[in-house]
């Protein structure tokens, strides 16, 4: 005890403790102490992706993407941004992926004028390219609550709408748990999601009852990792900074 504080002390009448050598073992703090293993350093720059990330858009570098049909990526990129084009289909990750941290961040267009519900602003981000995290234009716009923006498509509402305006950036924070299978084929976990939505939870550790489906019920159906996969919706729909770091 420092000399103010055993001043205090002794004012108060409180009996101050001090440790003593050969005491009580048990007590000793150093006994809940663990060095070891250290953490590895990431180091945060403002604004930037983490250190250990892997950059899969940095507002011109289209090398790490690919159509879905294979080739180059029929989007277009400009002011640091990737726009789909409208009937040119989505485009995905040449790299697979399983478990993930992932950032991506989005605009809708501000022409909304003739479209609502899931006509406007409408895309997607399937992660291991079958299940959906829906991008839409959510903001002031009706549409049913399990296919608005922050939802796993057609499996989970989002918690909150948490949607800005339409042409302003927007991002979502993303943690993905894949699903496990047996060596015969068997799900042995399923699909989890975290997610964050202009920093707000959406999503919190959302268990998927299988791959995102249109029409009927999500089913598993075995796989291995998979790219990550952005969808085409014959909406302008546009993309920035987008990072993953493998878990």
């Amino acid at each position: 005890m420092n000399r103010p504080l055993l001043t205090v002390a002794c004012l108060l009448g409180i009996a101050p403790v001090f440790a003593q050598d050969g005491g009580d073992p048990a007590r000793d703090p150093a006994k809940t102490e663990v060095w070891t293993p250290v953490p590895a350093v990431v180091a945060t720059p403002p604004g930037r992706a983490p250190s250990d990330a892997i950059v899969l858009f940095d507002g011109k570098d289209l090398s790490r993407w690919e159509s879905e049909q294979g080739g180059p990526v029929p989007w277009t990129v400009a002011d640091g941004a990737l726009t789909v084009v409208p009937g040119s289909k989505g485009i995905r990750t040449r790299q697979h992926f399983c478990d993930v941290q992932l950032h991506v961040e989005w605009r809708t267009p501000t022409a909304t004028t003739g479209f609502d519900g899931q006509h406007r602003g409408n895309s997607g981000i399937f992660l291991q390219e079958v299940y959906e995290l829906q991008v839409l234009d959510s903001y002031n716009n009706p549409t049913y609550a399990n296919g608005q923006a922050g939802s796993m498509y057609k499996q989970a509402i989002p918690l909150v709408n948490a949607s800005r305006a339409p042409g302003e950036w927007q991002a979502y924070d993303i943690i993905w748990k894949a699903p496990r299978f047996s060596a015969g084929g068997g799900l042995t976990s399923p699909a989890r999601i975290t997610v964050l939505h202009n920093g707000v939870l959406v999503q919190d550790d959302t268990v998927l009852a299988g791959k995102t489906e249109y029409i009927g019920a999500p089913s598993y159906a075995p796989h291995a990792c998979a790219p990550l996969y952005l969808q085409e919706h014959d909406a302008r729909v546009s993309y920035r900074n987008i990072w993953v770091r493998e878990l």
